[in-house]
């Protein structure tokens, strides 16, 4: 069986050297007694404010919304994002997140007059897009760092490795001429 440290070993090789760095440090980490489970317990620290919780909350959704599988709420990809922050993240790693949904926030009250937590499914991607082209401040930094959080949780989670991807340990035997509309899922390792 996989578990979440492997898992994310996999996710940050995706990344390669671009990697938010508390997700290096998380896969990188060893497995001696004295680390932390990556996934196991509340987080060591409050990280975010109930707003910006409230609004990290949306936004993870909106990167990896659900449909025909669960989306990143229901793969607690929110609580995975605070342990992260708070247990792998030097106070300065949080900054851009910290700043980026401070930015989202204010641009959502600006533009929508409404919370960006309770902004519509629309507003929330418009408010996205302007971060990931870098027209808010801290905007593309927060924007990747973020991208990252969420990804990496998705697909170290168990409705990520066991529903949106097949985990197969030894994947059996090679055939070389398997025809591509047989294939019901990307396979992991």
């Amino acid at each position: 069986m996989i578990d979440r440290r492997t898992a994310l070993a996999g996710v940050v090789a995706m990344f390669g050297a671009a990697t938010f760095a508390p997700l290096a440090r998380a896969a990188g980490a060893g497995k001696a007694s004295n680390i932390p489970v990556i996934s196991e317990g509340p987080p060591s620290v409050a990280v975010f404010t109930p707003a910006q919780r409230a609004l990290m909350t949306a936004l993870s959704e909106r990167i990896l919304p659900t449909t025909d599988t669960p989306g990143a709420i229901a793969a607690g990809v929110p609580a995975f994002i605070e342990k992260m922050l708070a247990d792998w993240a030097r106070p300065t790693d949080r900054v851009p997140i910290l700043a980026g949904l401070d930015a989202i926030e204010a641009r959502s009250q600006q533009d929508y007059k409404v919370s960006g937590a309770q902004a519509t499914a629309e507003q929330q991607d418009a408010l996205l897009t302007l971060a990931m082209n870098g027209q808010l401040p801290s905007g593309g930094v927060f924007f990747e760092a973020f991208r990252q959080l969420v990804l990496a949780g998705y697909y170290t989670s168990e409705i990520g490795i066991t529903q949106e991807r097949e985990y197969l340990p030894v994947p059996g035997e090679y055939n070389g001429a398997f025809p591509y509309s047989q294939v019901n899922k990307v396979y992991s390792a």
